[in-house]
């Protein structure tokens, strides 16, 4: 999902211990995956799973730690030396964007220069800390259990990474680099059509995108696409973002002093629970005085001091969350079992300050709901729908668990010349 539920996985990540498990969907599907030749991968990662790199010529600081200009571009996203006391004010001056809502786009502020490097090239979400500190492991298991296929990177192994920060609404000429892309994979690797890998909000992005390509365009390109943990239709814990922030999982941070940059997020905004998965009389946010339904986000914005949230929720919530069928195989997998925020309960009357989090299932991040809603495709497209859920597989273990690798192994790997083993 986004970016500081990742953050907050990576910095706590362990190694995972393999297992053997063959489960009855596999069972089901060896037929449908026994004929594919190893088709090119594009991987589209989530919120948080792009590198972003800054360079600086600022008319102010916000600190003297601060740097005001700098003659080269630096990572900024993901840098751990600048997710520290103090140099964490720079960082959230640096990455906060700012909203108009005459225009209703957003900028960075003065002086700040940002660019996603290497787009096309798979290691820009294999590893979001360029460095490739075991921290920063994105994409880089699902890619290093895949090349063994003989993928080649930056051929037959792509990535697309984008502003996260961004909701697709301001990111069409991402959306035209990504079609671009598509095609010259499938030039690059003679005509072999291009097996999607999406994680969290690269999902319902990759949705986007392709609801908006002719159904001639995806007959010709597109073999199957892959969702992990897709955030198909918002979450509850984009709310508990907005109302008092999150701290990376550090807890020296000021979960306050980071919401200034998170709530600048467009995507976030459309991170926020769709009308089409909640009803309007369940209650997402509780305080002594009201409650606050998916008819009060107005409400909800004023009451955390922040009404251009409503404006940007207005500009993004139409984008995606009617969730119609992409006109593509699709395999749809996710975890369950894990404690998700439901429902938030402020024991104050505004919905400030620290909650009592109500929780429902999920995979720690995405509620469950909103996971399973590509479930509705089976009946709405001819294409094959395969939904399946992984229990206690948390919203960033659908990257590292070894079944699941071996689930993706199977779907994109195998060919009659180098097949896996079944048993």
């Amino acid at each position: 999902m986004y970016h500081v539920e990742m953050t907050k996985q990576i910095m706590r990540m362990s190694h995972w211990f393999k297992v053997c498990c063959i489960t009855l969907f596999f069972s089901q599907i060896c037929g449908a995956v026994r004929d594919l030749q190893a088709h090119p991968v594009v991987l589209v990662p989530g919120d948080g799973g792009s590198q972003i790199e800054g360079k600086l010529d600022k008319p102010t600081s916000v600190h003297y730690v601060c740097s005001k200009k700098t003659d080269y571009w630096f990572s900024l996203w993901l840098n751990m030396e600048l997710l520290v006391p103090i140099v964490i004010d720079c960082w959230v001056d640096n990455m906060k964007l700012t909203y108009d809502n005459i225009t209703r786009t957003t900028t960075n502020n003065p002086g700040v220069d940002i660019r996603i490097p290497d787009f096309g090239n798979s290691t820009s979400v294999e590893w979001i800390d360029p460095s490739k500190a075991s921290a920063g492991n994105y994409f880089a298991t699902i890619a290093e259990s895949i090349l063994k296929f003989g993928y080649e990177r930056n051929v037959s192994l792509r990535g697309a990474p984008y502003d996260f920060r961004k909701a697709p609404n301001e990111l069409q000429d991402f959306f035209v680099n990504m079609k671009a892309l598509v095609e010259d994979t499938f030039t690059q690797t003679n005509g072999q059509k291009i097996v999607f890998i999406t994680h969290s909000m690269g999902s319902p992005m990759t949705l986007y995108f392709l609801n908006r390509q002719t159904q001639e365009w995806k007959n010709k390109y597109i073999k199957t696409w892959i969702s992990l943990a897709g955030c198909w239709g918002g979450t509850i814990k984009a709310l508990k973002v907005f109302a008092q922030g999150d701290n990376l999982g550090v807890r020296v941070l000021s979960e306050t002093a980071l919401r200034e940059q998170q709530r600048t997020s467009p995507s976030l905004s459309w991170l926020m629970p769709s009308d089409k998965l909640w009803t309007t009389d369940e209650v997402m946010v509780q305080t002594s005085s009201r409650n606050y339904t998916i008819q009060d986000y107005q409400d909800f914005f004023l009451d955390i001091d922040f009404p251009l949230g409503y404006d940007m929720w207005q500009d993004t919530h139409p984008l995606v969350h009617d969730l119609t069928a992409p006109g593509v195989e699709i395999h749809c997998i996710f975890g369950t079992g894990v404690d998700t925020a439901e429902r938030l309960v402020y024991s104050k009357s505004t919905p400030l300050g620290k909650a009592t989090i109500i929780m429902g299932d999920g995979d720690g991040t995405v509620n469950v709901r909103s996971l399973a809603a590509c479930s509705k495709w089976t009946k709405e497209q001819s294409q094959p729908v395969y939904v399946q859920a992984f229990p206690k597989r948390d919203h960033m273990a659908v990257l590292y668990d070894p079944v699941i690798l071996d689930y993706i192994q199977r779907v994109v790997a195998i060919n009659p010349q180098n097949e896996v083993d079944e048993n």
